[in-house]
Formats: structure tokens, sequence, C-alpha cells
């Protein structure tokens, strides 16, 4: 299954299961996240969600893989999955009426980050790496994160990781804004479960209208632009020449087209 869902009391906890991949999410990982995401909303029996991946990473992002097939096959709809997979994803992580914990262990890159930042609170691993990787392969940012990172970071900063595109650690994330609790490595889940049980017996319905209070940015229209842009930029040489070079493991040279 490529999401194992669990039920302790209350709290579901979602987990990724690609670990050979880093968990980086492929078309059938992404329908199978949106249906778990989308039943634990619905389910009156679950009060707080955990979302983790399996094998000591969180999850890697896009699958490249896939993403360089789809390129070759039919660039112009390569990025339909943006509207159609991720955004439902982060609609229903930040609207869920309930509090949602990412566990963070190892890779934690590009829209995985974006995961992360959907969710109401973090727990890291101390040996998490965290990173937008958007830039690196010729594209912006996708699944909510133009919206989630400069809110928790502000914009300067989060101008700064999107077009650098450098790898930061959750000491980093903690002291620029991204509130999470650091715990020592393999700790991430056993944190989150326990945060997520104390959760689970509190005022949810507060919780709800906490969450609803603060998101109060025109969220379906971010992810449309999101979606537009990436579209825009998948059909450059920039962005199916840096797929390709990345998946070749060789240096790519970026020229503006």
């Amino acid at each position: 299954m490529m999401v194992l869902v669990e039920r302790e009391g209350a709290v579901s906890v979602l987990c990724l299961n690609r670990p050979k991949r880093r968990n980086a999410l492929d078309a059938e990982s992404k329908k199978a996240l949106r249906r778990a995401v989308e039943e634990a909303a619905a389910d009156d029996q679950v009060r707080a969600v955990v979302l983790t991946g399996a094998g000591g990473a969180f999850c890697g992002g896009q699958d490249l893989t896939e993403h360089a097939e789809a390129l070759r096959a039919d660039p112009g709809h390569a990025f339909d999955t943006v509207e159609q997979d991720y955004a439902p994803v982060i609609q229903a992580l930040l609207t869920m009426p309930k509090p949602v914990i990412a566990a963070v262990e190892g890779a934690c890159a590009g829209a995985g980050l974006a995961l992360a930042l959907a969710c109401d609170l973090r727990v890291f691993a101390q040996d998490a790496v965290l990173t937008t990787a958007f830039t690196a392969i010729g594209l912006t940012c996708d699944s909510g994160l133009s919206l989630t990172l400069p809110r928790s970071v502000g914009e300067t900063r989060a101008k700064e990781l999107l077009l650098l595109g450098d790898t930061f650690s959750p000491t980093d994330a903690v002291a620029w804004g991204i509130a999470g609790r650091i715990v020592p490595a393999g700790q991430a889940l056993p944190q989150a479960r326990e945060l997520a049980g104390r959760l689970a017996a509190g005022p949810t319905l507060a919780y709800a209208e906490t969450k609803r209070l603060i998101s109060t940015a025109p969220l379906a229209t971010v992810l449309h632009n999101e979606a537009l842009a990436q579209a825009r930029l998948g059909l450059t040489h920039d962005h199916t020449g840096a797929v390709e070079a990345f998946l070749d493991r060789r240096r790519f040279q970026f020229e503006g087209h």
C-alpha cells in the first residue's frame, strides 16, 4: 500500500510508504494520500492526525522518474497533477477541522516540505534535511508553498530559500519561524503520536474554529496560480533539461529559456 493508515484511539497515523524512493510521490501514491487525508478529515471518530513517512524519510517530493516520462510523453499535460493531485491534498490538510501533525524524519524536499508546512504542528528529527528544491530543476514552488513558507518565515527568508534552494536543518527551520519540536533521530513519530493524543483529548471544535480563523488567505487562488506557473515553466528547456540531468546525475547549465 502506498499510504499506510493506522488508528490509535482517536488518532489516525498516515504513513507514506515508498521508502526505497524516499517516499517520493508518483501518481498512485498521490491519489492514495488524497484518499487517506480526505477520509481522516471526514471521520468523526478521528480527532487528530499524524502525517509521516516510512523508512527514515518524510517525503522527497515529486517522483522525478515518473515526471520525466510525463514530460517526454505529453509536456502540455505533465503539470496537470499540480491542480489535480497536489492542490486537493494541501487544501484538505489546511482546512481539515482537526489538528494535523507532521512527523519529519530524513528527507523533506519540495512538495514534501509543502506537506509538512500544510500541517498545523511539526515534530522534526534532529537529523532531518529540508529543502525547497524546485529551482534546482527550473521550477517555481507549488503545493501551497508560496503561501505557507512566507507565512512561516517571512517574505524575505522565503525568497532566499526558494531562489537558492539550499538545504537547511530543523534547527534553522525553527529559528527562522517554522514552528516545530526537535527530537532525537528516530523519535519524531513517537513524539508526534504523543502530541496527537493530547490534542485528540482536547476541544476539537475550538481547534477547528482556530484553524478557520487563522487561514484567511485565498488558498484556492494561490493553488491555481501555482499550477499555471508550473505549467508555463514545464515547457521550458531549463526544466526539461534539468530533470534529465538530475536523473543522469550530471550538472545542468541553465540557459534562461
